[in-house]
C-alpha cells in the first residue's frame, strides 16, 4: 500500500472537539476516496465526551442525561477525552472490503505498542479492542464477600452496575482482577475507506467510564497504561510509538478482498 500520512490534530489544551474531528474525518474521506491523497491517520486527544454507536441500547447510556453523541461507527457507547489518545484511520480497502481483517491490524499496532512499554495485552474472542487479562476466576477476590458463584452481574439480566457503587464500576476492574480494556476499537466503511479508529488509554481518569455500560460490556472494565505499569506515562510518550506501529502494520499488511463464499447452484 502506499506511503502513510500522519496529521497530529491537537492534544491537551489544544485538544479537539469531537465535531470538529468528525468533520475533518468527513472531509479527508472524500479526499481519500477521490484519490486526493494517501491513506491518512488523524491523531488527537478530545475534551470529555460520551459517544454512541449504532448498537448502543438505552440502557447503557449515562443514568443522569450527560448529552451523548451519536456516530454512524459500529460498536456501543463508549467515553473519550484527556489522557486517551485517539486514532481514525482512513485508509482505502480493496472491496469487498474486509472489515475484521482491518479491525485486527490496529489492534495489532496497539499490542506491539504496550509491549514496548512493558504491558502485556492480548485479544479476547468475541470482544474487539486490546485486553489486559484478568486472573481465572477462581483465583479473583469475592464481590461483597459473596462467592463469585453469585455475581449478579451473570446472574440477573437487570443488574445495572452504574447504581452499584464502586465495587462493580468499570474504573475498578483492575482491583477485582477481572478483565479490562485498555484499547477501543469501532469503525465504519464507506465506498471502500475506513473512518473512526482506536481510543487507547494512556492515563485518563478511567471513572469516566463509570457512568455508562463501556462497550455494552456488564462483566468486565477499563484500564490505562499509567495504572497498569504504576508510573505515569504521557501521551507525548506513547505518541510516536503509536506511530511507528502503525505504520509498521498498515504499510506492510498485504491487503485483500474479502473472500466469499459462493454457494452452488441446484
Amino acid at each position: 500500500m502506499s506511503e502513510l500520512r500522519f496529521v497530529r490534530m491537537g492534544f491537551g489544551d489544544e485538544a479537539v472537539e469531537y465535531q470538529e474531528a468528525w468533520d475533518e474525518q468527513r472531509r479527508v474521506h472524500a479526499a481519500r476516496f477521490a484519490d486526493e491523497i494517501p491513506d491518512t491517520v488523524l491523531l488527537l486527544e478530545h475534551p470529555p465526551v460520551y459517544t454512541a454507536g449504532r448498537r448502543t441500547a438505552d440502557n447503557e447510556r449515562p443514568l443522569d442525561g450527560t448529552p451523548v453523541v451519536d456516530v454512524d461507527r459500529g460498536g456501543k457507547i463508549t467515553w473519550h477525552g484527556p489522557g486517551q489518545l485517539v486514532g481514525y484511520p482512513i485508509q482505502k480497502l480493496p472491496r469487498p472490503v474486509d472489515v475484521v481483517a482491518h479491525v485486527r491490524r490496529l489492534e495489532e499496532a496497539l499490542i506491539r505498542t504496550c509491549a514496548e512499554f512493558g504491558l502485556e495485552t492480548t485479544r479476547v474472542e468475541g470482544r474487539s479492542g486490546v485486553w489486559v487479562l484478568g486472573d481465572p476466576v477462581e483465583q479473583r477476590p469475592a464481590l461483597g464477600g459473596l462467592s463469585l458463584d453469585f455475581d449478579p452481574r451473570l446472574q440477573d439480566e437487570d443488574f445495572d452496575p452504574r447504581l452499584n457503587g464502586p465495587e462493580y464500576a468499570p474504573s475498578n476492574a483492575g482491583q477485582r482482577r477481572e478483565d479490562r480494556k485498555i484499547a477501543a476499537i469501532g469503525i465504519r466503511v464507506a465506498k471502500g475507506v475506513t473512518m473512526h479508529g482506536f481510543a487507547l488509554n494512556v492515563n485518563p481518569d478511567n471513572k469516566w467510564f463509570d457512568r455508562i455500560i463501556p462497550c455494552g460490556i456488564r462483566d468486565a472494565g477499563v484500564a490505562s497504561l499509567a495504572g497498569e505499569l504504576g508510573r505515569d506515562v504521557t501521551i507525548e510518550e506513547v505518541l510516536p510509538v503509536v506511530e511507528r506501529h502503525l505504520r509498521d502494520v498498515l504499510e506492510n499488511a498485504e491487503l485483500r478482498p474479502r473472500e466469499i463464499e459462493r454457494t452452488p447452484a441446484a
